[in-house]
């Protein structure tokens, strides 16, 4: 049986994040919260490892794009990182932050199963 997937939910707004988080649970995925830029990458700094992550864009202390960066300036590129926003053009600034992938609030369900499933069979794929 292969690890659960660390999923790492970066949002300010505690609606979004238990709305989202209560989707993630629904595949046995071990969740992590930050409620800001700075929290997730302090998480990375301290050494945590995450499978994916979804991340909001506009947030206090620090944005979502602008951590992006920062973890990828860190070297850490294994992770899927998504950014989120209701904003349209949020999507160009998360992308060349280094995001992999931008999905516009709110995220349907079977993105989100799409999205988690590739992990997990990422994840499978690298355990042989």
């Amino acid at each position: 049986m292969a690890s659960p997937v660390k999923v790492l939910i970066v949002e300010d707004t505690r609606v979004d994040a238990m709305v989202l988080s209560a989707m993630v649970r629904k595949f046995h995925c071990e969740i992590t919260m930050a409620m800001n830029g700075k929290e997730f990458v302090d998480l990375f700094i301290e050494g945590r490892k995450f499978d994916i992550v979804f991340c909001d864009k506009d947030m206090p202390i620090m944005s979502g794009p602008k951590a992006v960066e920062k973890i990828r300036a860190m070297g850490e590129s294994d992770v899927k990182i998504v950014g989120l926003s209701a904003n349209n053009d949020a999507q160009e600034v998360f992308m060349s932050s280094g995001a992999d992938v931008f999905v516009p609030k709110p995220m349907k369900f079977n993105v989100l199963e799409a999205m988690i499933q590739e992990v997990i069979n990422k994840k499978n794929n690298t355990m042989v």
